[in-house]
């Protein structure tokens, strides 16, 4: 009975800490030295845009 609470109490401690990484696996932190060629960072967008000339 107590490895049951002692192994319950461990799953739930480490729970949220896991759901957190499973959220933060799926997005890729991009910045402006992975812009292709002629493209530039855009803070707001959080992505590479292709700047227009004016």
């Amino acid at each position: 009975m107590k490895i049951k609470v002692t192994l319950a109490a461990a799953v739930l401690a480490l729970a949220p800490g896991m759901a957190a990484a499973m959220c933060s696996w799926e997005k890729t932190q991009q910045s402006a030295s992975q812009c292709g060629a002629g493209q530039v960072w855009d803070a707001e967008s959080q992505g590479c845009v292709t700047p227009v000339s004016s």
